[in-house]
């Protein structure tokens, strides 16, 4: 366990260490969930193309699956295994690189960014799977909101693996949920 925990703070050093003015300012807005708006709308619009009378379902399992990965991640994970975040980590003080002064709560374990994303990433590619280029585009973007988390200094990469794994998972449980539903409401306005 003690190799694992020190390649995990090693490989966070050598992404977090990984600076331009660029970078910097693209990482900040890649973590920053108001910036997706225009993408949650685009996606909103798809599912309701896709679902008609029974989108609402799938908005309702959407919100159902954010505050399963979001209670989950912290009430499962950082409560109780308590790692500190990096910018938090006495170990590493003076080491890590963060921006605006902007750290996040005092535990990291796992990442709530990596679970939401990687869940929805999963749960929409599942919802629209008829469109094939739905799953791959989000998971990527999934892996790039991630991906700022550890370079802004506030997820080790272990944290952002098991979180994305736990999304992952977390949204196949509701995706199965979703079709188990669906079968049972009849569809008021089928498609032609």
């Amino acid at each position: 366990m003690e190799t694992l925990i020190h390649f995990d703070r090693e490989l966070f050093r050598i992404i977090n260490g990984l600076h331009s003015p660029f970078f910097d300012f693209l990482m900040y807005w890649l973590s920053d969930k108001y910036v997706w708006i225009p993408l949650y709308a685009f996606l909103l619009f798809l599912i309701i193309r896709e679902y008609r009378s029974r989108a609402w379902l799938v908005i309702v399992m959407i919100a159902l699956l954010i505050t399963a990965t979001d209670q989950i991640s912290v009430k499962l994970f950082k409560d109780t295994f308590m790692r500190l975040r990096p910018c938090h980590e006495p170990a590493l003080e003076g080491m890590v690189r963060i921006l605006f002064g902007h750290c996040g709560g005092k535990y990291g374990f796992i990442s709530s960014h990596a679970a939401n994303a990687f869940g929805i990433a999963f749960f929409i590619g599942m919802v629209l799977r008829r469109h094939k280029v739905v799953l791959p585009l989000m998971l990527l973007w999934a892996a790039l909101v991630s991906y700022s988390r550890i370079y802004l200094g506030v997820h080790y990469p272990g944290d952002i693996i098991a979180g994305g794994l736990v999304g992952v998972i977390l949204a196949y449980l509701i995706f199965r949920l979703f079709v188990f539903v669906s079968k049972k409401i009849p569809d008021r306005n089928p498609k032609a």
